[in-house]
């Protein structure tokens, strides 16, 4: 059995149905798909149980009627990517700055540019986009319409 093959294992039997898909890309390299209600609980074992004390990034991608996020960590020798998905019309999820400081400006980032609110984020003020930026419009999600301007 191989190290990814054993991880998803150990999870698997930790976490039963809290894990909804678990595939291995290539090796040393992860994919893990948790319901939004155990993201957190399921991150944080990582950062307590695994030695696993950075987090790469965290992705946010517009798939139409949600809203995906990914924090990509890196320890116990591989990649390992954590997926979830949070409703357009109620895009909450819990903040990983307890956890991991850094995912502090990716959370700003995405809640900036897709408007998910990460719930225990300490700073969730404008980052990318100017202050005089309309409420409640963001650049990233598939229904903003970019104007033109044509000389």
């Amino acid at each position: 059995m191989s190290k990814e093959e054993a991880l998803i294992e150990e999870l698997r039997s930790l976490f039963k149905d809290k894990i909804k898909e678990a595939k291995i890309q290539r090796s040393r390299r992860i994919f893990i798909t948790v319901p939004k209600e155990n993201y957190k609980e399921i991150i944080e074992y990582f950062g307590k149980n695994k030695g696993v004390t950075h987090i790469s990034t965290i992705t946010g991608v517009d798939v139409g009627k949600e809203i995906e996020v990914l924090p990509h960590l890196f320890g116990v020798g591989m990649e390992i990517t954590i997926k979830t998905s949070v409703p357009k019309d109620n895009p909450e999820l819990d903040s990983l700055a307890d956890i991991f400081p850094a995912s502090i400006f990716y959370e700003r980032e995405i809640h900036d540019l897709l408007g998910v609110k990460f719930k225990g984020n300490p700073n969730l003020k404008r980052l990318l986009l100017p202050d005089d930026w309309p409420e409640g419009v963001y650049p990233l999600r598939k229904e903003f319409k970019v104007e033109r301007k044509s000389g």
